[in-house]
């Protein structure tokens, strides 16, 4: 009966995770299309009230006011996506799985522990 339960309760746990993880993705997405979306229509909004001044396209497209908001939204974006996706090019996949196994042998001894 013990083991059904855990079994039950595993899966549960397996479940919530990966709706959670379905969720983050679909914030990320949600993220990236407002993103595409809203720098779009001021860059294109800019550079046409640019021309509207006497600006050349070329001086309208490469003014840093265009790009500004692109870069610094980007940065947070790039940490949303370094989040979502676990890109962790500072510890790696070794230290991953030595975190993980570390955490599953915790897990171990608490089941452990009480049996």
């Amino acid at each position: 009966m013990e083991i059904r339960e855990t079994r039950d309760t595993d899966q549960r746990s397996k479940l919530r995770r990966a709706r959670r993880r379905v969720e983050e993705l679909k914030g990320f997405y949600w993220h990236l299309a407002a993103y595409l979306g809203v720098n779009l229509f001021i860059t294109i909004s800019k550079i046409s009230n640019n021309l509207g001044n006497g600006e050349t396209f070329a001086e309208a497209f490469w003014d840093f006011g265009t790009f500004a908001i692109w870069f610094f939204w980007g940065i947070g974006l790039a940490f949303h996506a370094v989040k979502v996706f676990s890109l962790n090019p500072i510890f790696g996949k070794d230290w991953e799985k030595r975190q993980i196994q570390k955490y599953i042998e915790e897990e171990k001894k608490e089941i452990e522990k009480y049996r």
